[in-house]
């Protein structure tokens, strides 16, 4: 599990570092699916991780500064902050995770049971599909998107 999470982080690494050679206003342009923007779309990835990492925690992880976040500076500081706590939980699930139940209740008070195996599936493919939006507008913008070529990459 841990493998395919290094793959996402170093991905939004490169969008990170993609998006720096960006007019301020591109990263900011509202655009058509997804998120609506560049800026929105990495941090709601982020958000997720951390919304889902929370359901493995009896105590939330909180960062103070997330209602604040406009400069890519400042959402790669969140990045950094939550991907820690993630690599800390990966490090430490117990050996029968894909059999341990997470309970989550919806905002209607309904309860779904997922396994950790699951949710932790879930966060990867959710950033990979949000990834795929990033390319479409990079292309919309006439730029190379990054590439996510999972087998030429090296993050084991």
């Amino acid at each position: 599990m841990l493998s395919l999470f290094k793959y996402n982080w170093q991905v939004r690494e490169d969008w990170f570092t993609w998006c720096e050679s960006l007019p301020e206003g591109e990263f900011h342009k509202e655009r058509v699916g997804g998120m609506k923007s560049l800026r929105e779309t990495l941090t709601h990835i982020i958000d997720c991780e951390l919304l889902w990492l929370n359901s493995f925690m009896d105590e939330k992880i909180v960062f103070e500064k997330r209602h604040s976040l406009t400069l890519l500076s400042e959402i790669k500081d969140y990045s950094t902050f939550v991907q820690t706590y993630t690599e800390s939980l990966i490090e430490q699930l117990p050996s029968d995770y894909e059999n341990q139940i997470i309970e989550i209740q919806r905002r209607d008070g309904t309860i779904l049971e997922f396994t950790q195996k699951k949710i932790l599936a879930h966060m990867i493919t959710h950033e990979i599909h949000h990834i795929g939006q990033l390319s479409v507008w990079a292309r919309e913008m006439q730029r190379k998107p990054v590439s996510s070529d999972l087998i030429i990459r090296n993050f084991e």
